[in-house]
């Protein structure tokens, strides 16, 4: 029941209270409107969004080309399923391979359906090219990743919460250190089909790899006949001022995961992206979605693949990124333990004396600026590429009054 006195934002939080499930802990803020880096919620406070749909909003929201891309299919046509063919999913496929300098791509939907494909086509590589027994196949991944929350994924997660309850489990995976080579090049067997690797760790709390680790995972990879499979969901498609984190390393994967900013926070679409000895494994009948690779979907990616194959907005994220984390370097010791990140992209750790990274975060809303916390004391910062630098030193000034309360 809507009492008269109740706010707009009490009404809406009463019924995500009363109808949704509670999977999510969200901020007190009910967002409404978005353009740009800004967003407005229903009492009409005007915010800095700096978690952009977790990389989801690169581009900001309602960027004008992607939009409009968006609205000139709307009024064509959205889907067709895999059926048919429509008149978007070839340039799609092509314009993304072409970007990534790969020869096939395998469209679907959202981040975690990419890891669950790359996983399925990992296996049939194994099985059809590498000729490891049915059934044996192994996937080595990292300690704190995050790859989504279907069965199979949080099957080899170390968060206690995303496990907790969910088994029995998928077996096949081994789970090792991240960024220890060593420990990398011990977990892989003859029946190791994979190697499954976020270029950087973001829900851990963006955490960069060491020096040379992913040049020694694509070596040992090599060395040992088995697919590096990078999941880019959040840290490719110029969260770290490149197309590819990977390859910013001086690396190139076998496979590249995809999700999040190709669809724009539009639609979501994600894909896998490989050669055809990898991809190629994969006959009719074997793999589908209903709705991946729909028009829609594809008329927004490839708006998507065209904004960044332009480059401007690359050079402008590293500009931006360099802007962010000398502001950041200067609060170390100033109500922050470690701040590290790359490109527009940081995850700052927060003095316990102050309180959690949620008490932050919400200080933080207070003030205008939207963040969000992981693994207790961090916050991290992830602004739409489309920044500018007083959106930047405004959101940093706000930082630092949020630390001293």
């Amino acid at each position: 029941m809507t009492l008269l006195h109740d706010s707009p934002t009490a009404v809406h939080e009463r019924l995500m209270a009363e109808h949704s499930a509670h999977n999510y802990h969200p901020l007190p803020v009910v967002i409404a409107d978005g353009q740009g880096v800004w967003v407005t919620d229903v009492e009409g406070r005007r915010y800095l969004d700096f978690l952009a749909g977790y990389s989801a909003l690169n581009f900001g929201h309602r960027h004008p080309v992607l939009t409009a891309a968006a609205h000139r299919q709307l009024d064509r046509v959205t889907l067709t399923s895999r059926a048919f063919g429509n008149d978007q999913l070839g340039p799609f496929c092509t314009e993304l391979a072409a970007l990534l300098g790969k020869e096939r791509v395998l469209p679907m939907n959202t981040g975690a359906e990419a890891v669950e494909s790359g996983l399925k086509v990992a296996r049939k590589w194994g099985y059809d090219v590498k000729g490891v027994p049915a059934d044996r196949a192994r996937i080595v991944v990292a300690a704190e990743a995050f790859h989504g929350r279907t069965i199979s994924v949080v099957s080899f997660s170390t968060d206690p919460e995303a496990r907790g309850g969910f088994g029995p489990f998928t077996p096949g995976f081994d789970v090792v250190p991240y960024g220890d080579a060593a420990a990398l090049r011990a977990a892989i067997t003859p029946e190791t089909v994979a190697v499954l690797l976020e270029p950087v760790q973001g829900e851990a709390g963006v955490i960069v790899p060491p020096p040379g680790y992913l040049a020694a995972v694509r070596e040992i990879c090599t060395a040992s006949n088995v697919l590096y499979v990078s999941d880019e969901v959040q840290a490719g498609l110029g969260r770290t001022g490149h197309v590819l984190a990977t390859r910013a390393a001086g690396v190139d994967a076998d496979v590249y995961l995809l999700g999040k900013a190709l669809g724009a926070g539009i639609v979501p679409v994600s894909a896998v992206v490989a050669d055809s000895d990898v991809l190629g494994v994969l006959k009719p009948g074997q793999h589908g979605s209903t709705f991946g690779g729909n028009p829609l979907a594809c008329a927004v990616g490839r708006a998507v693949v065209a904004l960044l194959a332009e480059g401007s907005l690359l050079e402008h994220t590293r500009a931006m990124g360099e802007v962010l984390h000398e502001g950041l370097r200067e609060l170390l010791g100033h109500g922050t333990t470690a701040v590290r990140g790359v490109g527009l992209w940081a995850g700052v750790d927060v003095d316990p004396e102050l309180g959690t990274g949620r008490e932050v975060c919400e200080r933080l809303a207070a003030l205008g600026v939207l963040a969000k916390d992981t693994h207790g004391p961090t916050v991290r910062l992830s602004p739409p590429l489309v920044i500018t630098e007083p959106e930047l030193h405004t959101a940093l000034t706000a930082l630092r009054h949020a630390l001293r309360s």
